[in-house]
């Protein structure tokens, strides 16, 4: 049974997998994306938290997902160079998920889970749903989508004192 989302591995965006283990001891923003929503202009703001706080023991993690709404079409390949070339991504990006239903990632499983909606909801209602992870992989917070991520900073900042 996973007691922390370094527990698991998922496929990265180029096809391999990657334990979360490798993020052992960071907080991390885990958001499912996608790339025809109108908060995907969201992506400049979770790059800038990366690269704001990556030095301090932070990572963003992406995962596009097309489950809602069809708003996330592309293959792999062109997801990640849709993010590269309009938004400069620069953190990890997964391959595509499904975040609810039977066949949802096991790691969204476990965020929604630990990590409840509005009304202690599990299921995810829209894209750029964002869970807060602490440094020992326990999620903390699911925000709403929203939320932008620039105002997340205090709470970020305060996680990795």
């Amino acid at each position: 049974m996973q007691q922390s989302v370094y527990d698991f591995s998922c496929e990265a965006i180029n096809g391999e997998t990657l334990p979360l283990a490798r993020f052992r001891g960071q907080a991390l923003l885990i958001v499912n994306t996608a790339s025809y929503c109108g908060l995907t202009p969201q992506y400049r703001g979770l790059e800038f938290l990366y690269r704001e706080f990556r030095n301090r023991g932070f990572s963003v993690l992406g995962f596009p997902c097309n489950q809602l709404s069809g708003q996330e079409p592309r293959g792999n390949e062109r997801i990640s160079e849709f993010c590269v070339r309009n938004y400069g991504v620069s953190f990890p990006m997964f391959a595509k998920v499904r975040v609810n239903g039977e066949r949802a990632d096991p790691l969204y499983k476990f965020l929604k889970e630990h990590a409840r909606g509005l009304f202690r909801t599990r299921s995810i209602k829209y894209n750029f749903t964002k869970f807060l992870v602490d440094r020992r992989g326990r999620p903390v917070q699911r925000i709403a989508p929203a939320t932008l991520p620039r105002q997340l900073m205090v709470t970020i900042d305060g996680m990795l004192t």
